[in-house]
């Protein structure tokens, strides 16, 4: 066998990211309360990197620039972050009048389904082993609170996992147990099971028994709202039909969701912070950042400090030395990386503000014109990638309320249109809202009214828009 060496030339473009602008992309998507994470997690690591004195607004002092604070003040002010004050600090039984209390958040817990349901469990006059099989159960339901394994494999779970020695019709009474707790629906196979525990819950009448033998016979008919033939298979009027379906209509199809309750911890956590405010005064726009990240500098020392290693330098200075280089870079890059945020951040809302005025004059939706991603891309300079992440995440609040930088961009229906899509969904809304219920409009019919309007579009489009808007098509608007 012969063997040859052989040597080409080959011509080979490749692009790479730098750390400084890896760092950059990281931050550049993050929120308002992301950042302020970031930069307090930059402070507590990298020794290099500090506060400006600078920046820090002075306080403890009057008008005249006595000094006034209090003891507990200056103790307080030992602390680095509020987080490490320890709890008894906040604590006095001794308070005067114009003192300072620190009040807790108490919040309540609302517990999980399967919490939920066990608790009512306890109640009955159940065996341990039931227990055993009833926590198993509840353990299978998913997040809206139906039945995700079959008997058979439940039984096998609990002889394998818990070593309780059960079969299936043991299994199936501990589970019609579960069927009969709060919420009602619970436990369920599928939706129409779910609907008909739901209807058996409620006391017995004409309409009710209707609704029963619609969701228990008729499920098919129900579905694609059939009334003509639903009418005719249970032979009922028009008028009692309208009622059974009234009440299947106020049935829940999703009642493990319903199980939770409303936290407002919950809700004060995922408190919205505007990272851009935008202004209209006397017909001027302006556009502020309430930036809550303090101006950040290099330490003192580090800045300082002589940084030459030879061949000669003792390795433990040498090491020294190269920590300090290193921590010193780091703080440079994470200082230079928070200004490009802020200039980024800036210039894209700006550019989203020129396209948008109309709508920040007037804060009304249907003001809004197309526009996508390239467009803000054309007039800042910066990538599409980078107009997205910048994007992503960011709200700005207007004078009548906050609204995600995402709710700005929206397409042309048609490549030239004038027309915004959220101006084609309203009217797309408008038409479906004064429709007759009783022979709701097709997306034909729908392009074709929308075409009056002055909006050009086809059926498929309209499909998009009616599917985007979480409006059912036709069969499923039917009303009896």
């Amino acid at each position: 066998m012969e063997e040859a060496l052989r040597l080409s030339q080959k011509q080979k473009l490749h692009q790479s990211l730098s750390p400084l602008q890896v760092q950059f992309v990281k931050v550049l998507e993050m929120n308002a309360p992301e950042i302020e994470e970031e930069v307090n997690r930059a402070l507590d690591e990298n020794p290099a990197l500090e506060v400006s004195s600078d920046a820090v607004p002075v306080t403890g002092t009057d008008a005249d620039g006595d000094f006034t604070e209090s003891s507990e003040q200056l103790q307080l002010a030992d602390y680095r972050h509020e987080d490490d004050i320890p709890a008894y600090r906040f604590e006095a039984n001794n308070r005067s009048a114009g003192s300072s209390r620190f009040e807790p958040l108490a919040v309540e817990g609302g517990g999980s389904l399967m919490e939920q349901l066990m608790s009512q469990l306890y109640q009955m006059p159940l065996t341990e082993k039931e227990l055993k099989i009833a926590r198993i159960i509840t353990g299978n339901l998913d997040d809206n609170g139906y039945m995700t394994r079959t008997l058979l494999s439940i039984a096998d779970d609990a002889a394998i996992n818990e070593g309780i020695d059960t079969d299936p019709a043991e299994v199936k009474k501990v589970w019609n147990i579960v069927r009969t707790l709060d919420p009602v629906g619970v436990g369920a196979v599928d939706l129409r099971d779910c609907l008909l525990l739901q209807l058996k819950a409620k006391e017995r009448t004409d309409a009710v028994d209707v609704a029963v033998e619609i969701v228990e016979h008729n499920f098919d008919l129900l579905s694609r709202m059939d009334f003509d033939r639903l009418r005719t298979a249970i032979k009922v009027s028009p008028d009692r039909l309208r009622e059974a379906m009234a009440i299947i209509r106020s049935l829940n199809p999703k009642p493990g969701g319903a199980a939770l309750p409303h936290n407002d911890g919950e809700d004060r956590m995922r408190q919205i912070t505007p990272d851009f405010v935008v202004e209209c005064e006397n017909g001027n726009l302006t556009l502020s950042m309430p930036n809550r990240i303090p101006a950040l500098v290099v330490e003192r020392t580090f800045a300082d400090a002589e940084v030459d290693i030879t061949p000669r330098t003792p390795s433990r200075q040498a090491e020294a030395m190269e920590f300090i280089r290193r921590r010193r870079d780091d703080a440079a890059s994470f200082i230079k990386v928070l200004s490009m945020r802020q200039e980024t951040l800036f210039r894209v809302m700006s550019a989203i503000m020129k396209l948008q005025k109309e709508f920040f004059m007037t804060d009304d939706e249907l003001a809004l014109k197309p526009m996508i991603l390239k467009d803000v891309a054309e007039l800042t300079g910066y990538d599409i990638s980078v107009v997205s992440r910048a994007t992503s995440g960011k709200y700005v609040a207007t004078n009548r309320g906050v609204y995600p930088l995402k709710f700005f961009f929206n397409e042309r229906p048609k490549e030239d249109s004038d027309a915004s899509a959220r101006e084609v969904l309203a009217a797309l809304r408008n038409i479906v809202d004064g429709e007759d219920k009783k022979s709701p409009l097709s997306d034909e019919a729908i392009a074709a009214l929308l075409q009056k309007q002055g909006y050009d579009i086809a059926r498929r489009t309209v499909a998009k828009y009616r599917e985007k808007a979480l409006i059912p098509v036709a069969r499923l608007r039917r009303k009896a």
